[in-house]
């Protein structure tokens, strides 16, 4: 069966998720190199920070192979880039690879490239198609999106609950509410991300390590802390070897400051209202650290103050099969005057993980961007 130009697209996206957890910060891209007569020459898929991109990494699997790619057509989910970074112009690889088209689902937003690539490729006489698949690579990069457009990371706030809504007893107890399948998802959500945020009420009950370890990974994601007096343990389970941690206080504590910065923690101060951090200038911050995708698993007081501040863009929920009654709930806000102020949500998908219910439900419109 001969492929066709949808089925090359489809393949170049299916390699672009390849790299979801491995790529971090740079964006997940694919590339499939195709022949004049629709066979497929090369594959690649970005690599992690510093390595090679995806048109170099197939252009490499064609060379690997002994296969020509002069006059081929590149299929690549995001444009080719144009600039000097970590590695070198993509689009340059490609001018002088010879192939004759290059087809490009999604212009790359980062303003140093930002259609440079493509009018690089054009005005070296190659064609350009510019579009198909463009919606699934801007849902699979939305962080990267997010942050160069609006300098703000994709916020994600993951929470597991019972059916009616509870988090954990009054008595704090949490573990566990979902299943097994459940946390292992939650775990591959975590691999996804740049950066994993928690507050410091959830690490001084629970003294959790916030890293993946349920599902394989080639990188584990920072470590974000709201932490406002810097009461964090030195001895926290947090502090493991290979991740950056992150910590946001309000009130100036320079002698613990000393201390966190020696087990390798970085400390910003970013005091806002009621002697509490500044949580949308903590987010710029964290856009300025290359932080694309923010993963949010906290208690109710700091996920309800983000909700309030309009801080968060999309919400992956767990719900088991269970109730609660008396006990926390899943977010602290409000109280509110009327039904117009409620949080709108979009509902994306809703899945059974196992015995629970996943459900991701967006920020009505905090991904019109």
């Amino acid at each position: 069966m001969k492929l066709e130009s949808a089925d090359f697209i489809q393949q170049t996206i299916e390699l672009a998720q390849a790299a979801l957890k491995l790529s971090s910060p740079n964006p997940r891209v694919g590339c499939v190199l195709v022949s004049g007569g629709g066979g497929i020459l090369g594959l690649g898929h970005t690599q992690q920070v510093g390595g090679p991109h995806a048109e170099v990494m197939a252009l490499r699997d064609a060379a690997q192979k002994g296969l020509s790619v002069q006059g081929a057509t590149a299929y690549v989910t995001l444009e080719p880039c144009s600039h000097q970074g970590r590695t070198g112009p993509c689009c340059d690889v490609l001018i002088a690879s010879g192939i004759k088209k290059v087809v490009v689902s999604i212009q790359d937003p980062n303003p140093l490239v930002a259609g440079q690539g493509i009018a690089r490729l054009r005005a070296a006489g190659i064609e350009v198609e510019v579009g198909p698949g463009a919606a699934a690579s801007r849902e699979l990069n939305i962080g990267f999106f997010s942050r160069m457009i609006r300098k703000s990371p994709w916020v994600r706030m993951k929470m597991a609950a019972s059916l009616d809504g509870k988090t954990a007893l009054l008595n704090g107890q949490s573990q566990w509410i979902t299943g097994e399948a459940a946390r292992a998802d939650g775990h591959a959500w975590r691999a996804r991300s740049c950066a994993v945020l928690t507050g410091i009420g959830t690490v001084l009950q629970d003294n959790p390590r916030l890293d993946v370890r349920l599902v394989d990974t080639p990188r584990q994601p920072h470590l974000v802390l709201v932490d406002s007096r810097l009461e964090t343990p030195l001895d926290a389970h947090l502090f493991i070897a290979g991740r950056a941690v992150y910590i946001y206080a309000a009130e100036q504590n320079d002698a613990k400051k000393a201390g966190l910065e020696a087990r390798g923690a970085s400390v910003t101060y970013l005091p806002g209202p009621n002697k509490k951090v500044d949580l949308a200038a903590m987010l710029k911050d964290l856009a300025r650290r290359e932080i694309n995708e923010l993963h949010v698993e906290a208690g109710h007081k700091l996920s309800g103050s983000l909700i309030a501040a309009g801080l968060v863009d999309e919400l992956l929920l767990y719900l088991a099969p269970k109730l609660l009654g008396e006990a926390q709930g899943m977010a602290s806000f409000g109280p509110l005057q009327s039904l117009e102020q409620a949080t709108q949500l979009r509902f994306i998908s809703t899945e059974m993980v196992g015995e629970d219910l996943r459900i991701r439900a967006a920020i009505a419109g905090r991904d019109q961007f």
